[in-house]
């Protein structure tokens, strides 16, 4: 069994937002992702996405993104990134998920999951870029990614590896965090076009940081573990 990453896919089959707007790299990307999916990824994988899955501003207009991710092979774990404006508590989005019988996506927000010999924890992140109080957001964010280490090592033992997931790049105040629970595998997501000039990739302080962005990645699915 094997873990895959992917994040950014802005779906957006109801609001009828083409990303292609964004360059040619776009086009159809829906179905470069497909493609490569069912190409790499078993029934008893794990797909991670960290952050801005769907351009819907109401959970009730998500229905034709998850059915989508539905019907690709492997459970997923959704991530909130800054564009999720759908994303609302976890017992009204698990409801969602049952009403419509998408039996094969979780959530990750203030919990964790274990696959294996895996932990798998995360939060948003921040970024310095965003409106809003930046030393407040950070606090709070490094607050749930606290809890997330919390719930995963409360629940599955300190004696498995843990691999993080954000949607911002890792701000060293995160990476503290992640320094305490000996963390050695970061993903993140977010950086599009030129920003991706600014991608960190490979071990810093220990911890070896995978940028996954959908574009970044070619709109294939990166193979974590």
């Amino acid at each position: 069994m094997s873990i895959y990453a992917i994040s950014d896919l802005h779906l957006s089959f109801k609001n009828n937002k083409p990303m292609d707007i964004f360059g040619d790299i776009w086009k159809d990307h829906e179905k470069k992702i497909k493609k490569d999916w069912e190409e790499k990824v078993q029934e008893d994988d794990l797909v991670l996405l960290p952050g801005d899955f769907s351009w819907a501003t109401y959970l009730k207009d998500t229905y034709t993104d998850f059915e989508y991710l539905n019907n690709l092979p492997g459970t997923k774990i959704l991530l909130k990134g800054n564009h999720d404006y759908w994303w609302s508590t976890i017992t009204s989005m698990r409801k969602y998920l049952d009403e419509n019988n998408f039996k094969s996506i979780n959530f990750l927000y203030n919990n964790s999951y274990c696959f294996e010999n895996y932990i798998i924890v995360g939060t948003r992140g921040w970024s310095a870029l965003e409106n809003g109080d930046t030393e407040k957001m950070i606090k709070r964010e490094c607050a749930r990614l606290e809890l997330s280490f919390a719930d995963g090592i409360n629940k599955y033992g300190n004696d498995k590896k843990i691999i993080v997931c954000m949607h911002y790049p890792p701000m060293k105040e995160f990476l503290e965090v992640m320094k305490k629970y000996n963390v050695k595998v970061c993903l993140y997501g977010h950086l599009h076009g030129k920003q991706q000039l600014d991608v960190k990739e490979g071990m810093v302080n220990g911890i070896n940081l995978l940028m996954v962005s959908s574009d970044y990645l070619g709109f294939k699915l990166k193979k974590i573990v």
